[in-house]
């Protein structure tokens, strides 16, 4: 696992709302559940498969083709801090199922360069609460934060984020990924504290 600094935080301001057990981060912490890939905008592919195995693959070529959108949102990570105002841009993730029809799919299983993988219900992707984003702050996104593409899921804690992005497997149901399977919760809601399966 790799950390770097900015995990020590500081009790937040007077009126600002955060969810319960957070405090504000100084600068942007970096957590990875192992080494940092490092993916060329040339290589990269993110490839989308139904749940009757049909592949859809978008290249960096095709992800800017689809309508790209700029985000200022909230981030919460589980080990308690969270980052206020965060601006990024990236292109929602229902333009890249906009031509998929598969009823059956209710869950999403998203896949990481590297191995990572983190499960997230198919509606939390949808209504303009995800996207594929490949800009922080104006600039291109670097490797350490998830670059050159990243899942961006602001509602949930930001393990469910998964860097360096590379495959959405759609699913029937439910099954864990990573951390899910080492006793994190299934949805992750940092307003509901859901931290652990016992949550």
């Amino acid at each position: 696992m790799t950390i770097t600094e900015g995990f020590v935080g500081k009790a937040s301001p007077q009126g600002v709302d955060l969810p319960p057990g957070q405090h504000l981060a100084r600068g942007f912490p970096v957590l990875s559940a192992g080494p940092t890939p490092l993916i060329s905008t040339s290589a990269w592919e993110c490839t989308v498969t139904t749940t009757t195995g049909h592949k859809h693959v978008f290249d960096w070529t095709r992800l800017h083709q689809l309508p790209a959108e700029d985000i200022t949102v909230d981030i919460h990570c589980v080990t308690r801090w969270s980052k206020l105002g965060t601006r990024w841009r990236g292109v929602p993730v229902e333009a890249l199922l906009a031509d998929i029809d598969d009823p059956t799919a209710a869950h999403v299983m998203a896949s990481s360069y590297g191995g990572y993988r983190t499960n997230i219900p198919l509606a939390d992707l949808l209504g303009g609460r995800a996207w594929l984003v490949f800009e922080y702050d104006g600039q291109a996104l670097s490797p350490e934060h998830g670059g050159p593409v990243r899942l961006l899921v602001p509602h949930l804690y930001l393990w469910k984020s998964a860097k360096w992005i590379t495959g959405l497997t759609l699913m029937a149901t439910d099954q864990p990924g990573f951390w899910e399977s080492l006793g994190y919760h299934r949805y992750g809601d940092p307003w509901l504290e859901q931290r652990h399966s016992r949550d």
